[in-house]
């Protein structure tokens, strides 16, 4: 059996935010496969070991720019956090969110063909990639242009929201975009929930709902009826398009209220929202040093 790691099963607590002995039982049944490990947690512990499953694994910034009912949030990407700090990576990323905003672009192509300066935007990209020695790249933008009204938040440049609003007070269109930056809802309501992320959560309650079953079996308790599984398996899915339908949600600032009753109670709508993580989705590269110095001697030898 494969040795398990204190720094395995700190690195399946960093994906998957499960407790360390959760972990490292997790690890131990898989034999130290990772992949499977996490697979184990998702079963037992349910949605608490996805809350962490994308990690940010990418550098860069988001930043959101508004003129009246005009805005974009954009995410720019830098191979390291230091070069995510300059001021001049900083000032090519708003300078990007302002030219979607006012020039609507179809596409990041589109974008990075808009005059800036005297050149394009791509041209002023690599002419900072040539100063700095490192590569970036614009990788996504969602425009807003609305009669309503727009509020946007930002935490520490790594996570960025924007929405689409109309309601009086414009202090509960920056709640709202505060909470989502924390809550990090995937839909406005549980039926806009994509239908594949439902059927990856309905597989993973069957299996718990099973695995549940067969374990009051062997303790010798009466089997559950298929009718009862299903009715479990439902509420399991209920409860999971709640937890992440920002309508229902109950509101980060008065967990007593959800946050349809209290944008009810503030005369308030949200037509839309777009929330960005940094490097969500992207697998970093690991570089191997051993293996690049072979290749250096190797090369040196032809």
């Amino acid at each position: 059996m494969a040795a398990i790691t204190a720094a395995m099963v700190g690195e399946l607590r960093g994906k998957t935010d499960a407790p360390m002995m959760e972990c490292k039982k997790a690890l131990t049944e898989a034999e130290g496969d990772m992949a499977r490990a996490e697979e184990i947690l998702r079963v037992k512990l349910g949605g608490k070991a996805s809350k962490a499953s994308s990690r940010i694994t990418a550098e860069g910034v988001v930043v959101a720019y508004i003129a009246g009912g005009v805005g974009a949030l954009l995410e720019i990407n830098s191979e390291t956090d230091f070069v995510a700090k300059n001021d001049d990576f900083l000032a090519l990323a708003n300078n990007a969110a302002r030219l979607v905003a006012e020039n609507n672009p179809a596409d990041v192509a589109a974008l990075l063909a808009l005059p800036l300066d005297g050149k394009t935007l791509d041209d002023v990209r690599a002419a900072l990639i040539g100063k700095i020695g490192e590569n970036m790249s614009i990788r996504r933008f969602q425009r807003f242009d609305t009669t309503a009204k727009l509020a946007s938040y930002l935490h520490n440049d790594r996570i960025g929201v924007m929405v689409d609003f109309d309601g009086a007070d414009e202090q509960v269109g920056k709640d709202i975009a505060m909470h989502i930056a924390a809550m990090k809802p995937v839909s406005l309501s549980s039926d806009q929930v994509p239908v594949e992320m439902i059927e990856k959560e309905r597989s993973v309650a069957a299996l718990k709902a099973q695995e549940d079953a067969d374990a009051a079996v062997a303790a010798g308790k009466p089997a559950q009826s298929p009718e009862i599984l299903a009715k479990r398996l439902e509420g399991s899915v209920q409860k999971y398009l709640k937890e992440v339908s920002l309508l229902n949600q109950p509101f980060v600032k008065n967990d007593k209220q959800s946050i349809e009753q209290m944008l009810k109670a503030a005369n308030t709508t949200v037509k839309s929202f777009t929330m960005y993580v940094v490097g969500e989705g992207i697998e970093k590269k690991q570089d191997d040093f051993a293996a690049e110095v072979a290749a250096q001697m190797a090369a040196s030898k032809q």
